[in-house]
């Protein structure tokens, strides 16, 4: 385990690293990625802010059509763990880039995450498999969001280090599950091995 962390952070958990997290070609660069990835999601058709025309920042109801249609909702919490989640195996595998650049492929991993979210397969194997039965797909101000979140993510971990931000992983996991029945776990469990009784649970929750 402590050479496992020691790859992921290129250091011990004891010494904080003094490593930027940005700079202007980090940003530019991260700025770049979301930008573009905006422009895939319009071209996939994705509305620009809330299908059903309410564009108040946030909505907390995940069994309604405003559930991934806001810049906030539940699942933001996810997408912040896709950071840290990143951090951790990003750092395992590239262990000698620089922490800013392991930030910004934190960033493409996610902003290619969310069109492929927004595809018609994965929409619909949402819609069959897991407790999204009327989703049909993020809207653009939302998936900017997420992304903007998973890099969040990603930072929190940077600075909570290992068992800190595993601590932080679990309790966020096991608030989402006590609040909405739902979770990041959850989530890629039903999306790879659907678990019908699983289902039948989160739904009970509505």
């Amino acid at each position: 385990m402590r050479s496992i962390r020691r790859r992921i952070f290129g250091m011990a958990d004891s010494k904080p690293s003094t490593e930027p997290l940005f700079d202007r070609r980090t940003v530019a660069a991260i700025i770049g990625l979301i930008g573009v990835s905006a422009i895939v999601l319009w071209w996939q058709g994705r509305v620009l802010w809330c299908q059903a025309g309410d564009y108040t920042p946030w909505s907390w109801h995940i069994w309604t059509t405003h559930n991934s249609q806001h810049v906030i909702d539940p699942y933001t919490f996810t997408h912040i763990l896709h950071g840290v989640l990143e951090f951790w195996l990003i750092g395992l595998v590239f262990s000698r880039m620089p922490l800013a650049w392991r930030l910004v492929l934190a960033v493409a991993i996610e902003s290619l995450w969310e069109v492929a979210e927004n595809s018609s397969f994965v929409i619909e194997r949402y819609r069959a498999v897991t407790l999204s039965l009327d989703y049909y797909g993020d809207s653009m101000i939302n998936s900017v969001a997420d992304i903007v979140s998973c890099l969040t993510g990603f930072v929190i971990a940077s600075k909570l280090r290992f068992w800190r931000s595993l601590v932080f992983f679990a309790a966020t996991e096991l608030a989402l599950i006590l609040t909405i029945r739902d979770s990041l776990v959850i989530n890629i469990i039903m999306l790879i091995w659907p678990i019908d009784a699983l289902k039948a649970w989160q739904i009970a929750g509505q």
